[in-house]
């Protein structure tokens, strides 16, 4: 049985497959669309790691508008990257640490985030390209971010505020009682109350920007402090959260003319249509309903992966091999590039094509949290979704390659 569930039911390929990809650079984007998403079928491939600075680079290069990259990561954090890459001192290595998010630590990020603070050091002013993160799971850059703002416009409420937020860090966060927590919130609740009446004074003494990325910290935490109080709801709450963080994004720079922006994430958070037996509302599915076609979802798939995760019985990472098969991917195991598009408008011109992306298929879909038993059973690395609702395209890797964490 074990078996027979890594088998597809296809065992033919497309008729002229290669008419139906494109190269990476080559990939297309409708004018119209607001937010491109770009899915990762595991956090611990090389290939797709690669991609995030592959895909941005060409639709730089390719005049695609597109000069705001947002990541799958802490909100906070990403404003360190923001500011290394915008002339900011420090390495890149050093930038990426600000995420704490370990699967980002690797050479491929690293070289991402390099090439970002090149870029920008040559670019004009209206062509600089700016770094987010959309996340909410961790707290200490983001109260940092807010109490350097009430350094600027009221020292003694900031000083106040640091002393009620001792306890909101990194460090500590994973130890508090709830009722510790309760009141982490119930600060931050007064913090934004403070912010909102004094919005004119404050602004005065700063800027409408500055205000802007202040009170959207204290939301950030305290979008943190509402995940630990509701664990029963996380995974629901995280995405609709990444949702809410990603609109503000577009939004604040829609304002500064950039109408177009690209997020990076797992393909659990981009697809549209929240497929995961988990149960909760994917932040793909949210995107849709708030953009419609503005909103353009690029998945991953991969046959053979080695990866990468986090076996978190034992702590370590480790390596680990999977092969997978689907009607999907078996359409194109004889094209000869390794990495490849497929834009499913394109794909729908075949009627061979067009059942196998509108039909159920098994897509590989692992975590940061893996065990070496889970590669003999197919349900435990693939999720169940159609294509061409989930995505508007997909990148299909033949052969991936771990990565490797930097300790």
């Amino acid at each position: 049985m074990i078996v027979l569930s890594g088998c597809s039911k296809n065992d033919g390929v497309v008729d002229e497959a290669e008419k139906y990809i494109s190269s990476i650079e080559k990939i297309n984007i409708p004018d119209d669309v607001k937010v491109i998403g770009l899915g990762e079928a595991t956090h611990g491939n090389v290939e797709l790691q690669k991609l995030k600075k592959d895909i941005f680079e060409a639709f730089i290069r390719n005049n695609e508008q597109v000069r705001v990259f947002v990541i799958e990561g802490d909100f906070g954090g990403g404003q360190e990257i923001n500011q290394f890459i915008s002339g900011g001192e420090g390495t890149a290595e050093e930038a990426l640490g600000a995420l704490d998010y370990s699967i980002y630590k690797t050479e491929q990020m690293i070289d991402f985030v390099q090439w970002m603070h090149d870029y920008n050091a040559a670019a004009s002013d209206d062509e600089k390209i700016y770094f987010y993160g959309n996340d909410m799971q961790r707290y200490d850059y983001s109260k940092k971010g807010l109490l350097d703002y009430y350094e600027v416009v009221n020292k003694e409420a900031g000083r106040k505020y640091a002393v009620q937020l001792e306890h909101a860090s990194n460090n500590t966060m994973r130890s508090l009682s709830t009722k510790q927590v309760k009141k982490i919130n119930e600060v931050l609740d007064n913090i934004m109350f403070d912010l909102q009446s004094n919005e004119a004074a404050y602004t005065k003494h700063s800027s409408s920007d500055t205000f802007a990325f202040a009170f959207q910290y204290a939301q950030l935490m305290k979008q943190r402090t509402e995940l630990f109080l509701n664990e029963g709801d996380y995974q629901q709450l995280r995405d609709q959260y990444l949702a809410d963080n990603l609109q503000w994004i577009v939004e604040f720079e829609a304002a500064r003319g950039h109408d177009k922006v690209l997020f990076s994430g797992h393909n659990g958070h981009i697809e549209k249509t929240s497929a995961s037996l988990a149960g909760y509302k994917s932040m793909g599915n949210y995107l849709d309903e708030l953009y419609g076609a503005k909103y353009f979802a690029i998945g991953t798939d991969l046959m053979n992966s080695e990866f990468q995760a986090l076996n978190r019985g034992s702590d370590k990472r480790e390596d680990y091999k999977i092969k997978n098969h689907n009607d999907l991917v078996d359409a194109f195991s004889e094209v000869e590039p390794n990495i490849f598009y497929v834009n499913f408008e394109k794909a729908s011109e075949s009627k061979q094509l067009l059942d196998v992306i509108k039909s159920e298929q098994k897509m590989v879909n692992v975590g940061d949290d893996f065990r070496s038993w889970q590669r003999l059973f197919k349900m435990f690395y693939t999720i169940e979704m159609v294509p061409n609702k989930a995505y508007d395209g997909i990148i299909i890797v033949k052969e991936a390659t771990p990565t490797d964490v930097i300790d």
